[in-house]
């Protein structure tokens, strides 16, 4: 038996290679082609392989006087072997990219003529064999690498009992799946299959023979396979190839661009047709043009497409088409440069000044003069204008020049004008002159002493030396001083009788009262008023002719002369004598 599968397997692998010479003479002596798509997964797959098969079943044998059982008369289970040399064969067609037909041819059979000893299990000297002839559908999932797949096949087996029964068929069926690797050899010819697992079932109906009883037997078998496939040449068009070319690569807008298609790999016999698209192209056949005057600066891009087929059909299949790109820069207009200078450059009030303005577009753009002043006017559109200076003040006036060309685009420059102006006197300020403290005095602390006459005498020396010079006597209080006279203020909103004291403004009346009535200064001349300063003080301020004591000194507040009485200048001891005389 076993010789007889060793012939099957030789004519089988013979037929294979019949088979196969056709392929592999064509595959020498056909044209080289490149670009054969990758993409399209081969319509045949012939897959030769190694098989390991591990069935799982047993059956009944009565082993008469057999030499190791002596004279006994003995039945035992005789289980299958697993068969560790096994081939495989398949050979399947598909429909479609996934879904096929395939046959299939399994030879699993190893035996050695040794008989079992007593009580043997079949783990050594069965004669098993298996050879499974089936179809079936075959699913795939083509990748560019890997391609999983999954069949299920019905057939028949041919099974070898498990110990010198005669060879029978039975039905067989067959569901499982592999992954293949697609090696790119052969110009993607062969692929490996990595495995292949399936479950197999053999149901067969074994006659009574030599030691065996009639009986039936179900094998449930696993297969585990690895081997090559291989992808007969088919007839695979070369793929249609496009390249574009724009030029020129750089331009400016409104500078024309021609794109150029070349198509390769074009089957003279077959229709031709190109596709253009993108901002402002327009095209026919194998070339387009570009109108760029819309076109934003920066990179433009313009899309082109071949297709070849037979008329109304053009690419319809997937290498009959091809796509490509041409791109071009659009640069923008360089904007223009302006410089900007005025002569004279220093003029009197009313005086005129000649603007000149140098302005250059790279690109030979028309330009336009534009002019401005911070102060004053400028009259002219050209490259010169004239400035006047009527109406500015006088100091440096900031003259603007402004160019923009036909695109919109800008430059600015900037130059400027000194107006000079005739001499001006200083306006007069408000002159700080001495300070009075009226804190030593506990008893009358707002009285002129004799420490404040000096310092009067000195205002009053100062007024009698500037005619036209005013003087301005501002009185200050302390907090506590603060404190009481707004107490009697508010109490005075209830009671109208109730005196208000204001110290500030006393000691302010009092010094003015010194000045006028022992020093002989006009009153008009002495202005009164009091400060926010803190403290039992007099400030003294000369005001010039001119001057304004406002706002040079902030803060004071004038006195009402009518509601503040001078106090006279008495000795502190006659104060005394009537304070006691009205006590008696």
């Amino acid at each position: 038996m076993f010789s007889r599968v060793l012939k099957f397997v030789s004519w089988l692998l013979a037929v294979a290679f019949i088979a196969f010479l056709p392929v592999t003479v064509a595959a020498q002596v056909a044209p080289s082609v490149k670009g054969v798509p990758t993409n399209v997964p081969p319509k045949w797959d012939i897959f030769v392989g190694y098989s390991f098969l591990a069935p799982h079943g047993s059956m009944q044998a009565t082993l008469n006087g057999a030499p190791y059982l002596g004279s006994t008369t003995s039945t035992v289970p005789i289980s299958y072997d697993n068969v560790s040399l096994g081939q495989i064969f398949s050979g399947s067609y598909y429909f479609t990219r996934y879904v096929g037909a395939q046959a299939e041819v399994g030879i699993h059979e190893w035996g050695i003529q040794n008989q079992n000893p007593p009580g043997q299990k079949g783990t050594h000297g069965n004669n098993d064999g298996f050879t499974t002839a089936s179809g079936g559908l075959i699913l795939r999932y083509p990748t560019t690498s890997f391609t999983p797949f999954a069949h299920v096949l019905a057939g028949g087996a041919l099974v070898d009992g498990s110990a010198h029964n005669q060879y029978t068929w039975g039905p067989a069926v067959t569901v499982g799946g592999g992954l293949d690797y697609e090696t790119g050899w052969w110009r993607h010819r062969i692929a490996i299959r990595l495995f292949q697992g399936d479950y197999e079932f053999m149901h067969v109906n074994f006659a009574s023979g030599y030691s065996f009883p009639s009986q039936t037997v179900n094998i449930n078998a696993a297969r585990l396979s690895a081997g090559v496939v291989f992808h007969p040449a088919l007839a695979v068009p070369s793929q249609v190839s496009l390249v574009c070319l724009a030029t020129p690569a750089t331009i400016f807008p409104g500078d024309p661009v021609t794109v150029t298609a070349m198509a390769g790999g074009l089957n003279p016999k077959l229709n031709a047709i190109y596709t253009w698209s993108g901002n402002g192209v327009t095209g026919s056949g194998t070339t387009a043009t570009v109108a760029t005057a819309a076109l934003a600066p920066g990179t433009s891009t313009v899309k082109c497409g071949v297709k070849e087929g037979k008329p109304g059909k053009e690419g319809l299949k997937p290498w009959e088409s091809a796509d490509a790109s041409a791109s071009f820069t659009v640069k923008a207009f360089e904007p223009p440069t302006i410089s900007c200078s005025a002569t004279p450059s220093t003029v009197k009030p009313g005086d005129n000044s000649t603007i000149t303005a140098v302005g250059v577009s790279p690109q030979n753009r028309t330009l336009t003069y534009s002019y401005s002043a911070v102060a004053g006017t400028v009259t002219g559109s050209g490259p010169t204008a004239t400035y006047s200076s009527t109406g500015a003040p006088t100091g440096a006036v900031e003259l603007t020049c402004n160019v923009t060309d036909d695109k919109g685009q800008t430059a600015t420059a900037n130059t400027s004008v000194t107006i000079t102006a005739p001499y001006v006197a200083p306006v007069p300020h408000t002159q700080a002159m001495c300070s009075i403290s009226f804190s030593k005095d506990k008893a009358r602390p707002t009285r002129v002493d004799n420490e404040a006459k000096a310092c009067l005498d000195e205002v009053a020396l100062d007024l009698q030396k500037q005619s036209d010079a005013k003087a301005v006597v501002v009185g200050n209080s302390d907090a506590k001083e603060k404190a009481k006279t707004a107490k009697e203020e508010k109490a005075a909103l209830k009671n109208k009788h109730v005196k208000i004291a204001d110290t500030a403004a006393e000691r302010a009346v009092n010094a003015k009262e010194y000045l006028v009535t022992e020093k002989g200064i006009d009153a008009s001349r002495i202005s009164v008023a009091t400060g926010a300063a803190d403290g039992q003080t007099v400030e003294d301020y000369l005001v010039p002719s001119g001057a304004s004591f406002s706002a040079d000194v902030a803060g004071t507040t004038p006195v009402d002369e009518t509601t503040v009485k001078a106090q006279p200048r008495k000795p502190l001891h006659t104060a005394h004598k009537k304070a006691a005389k009205h006590a008696k």
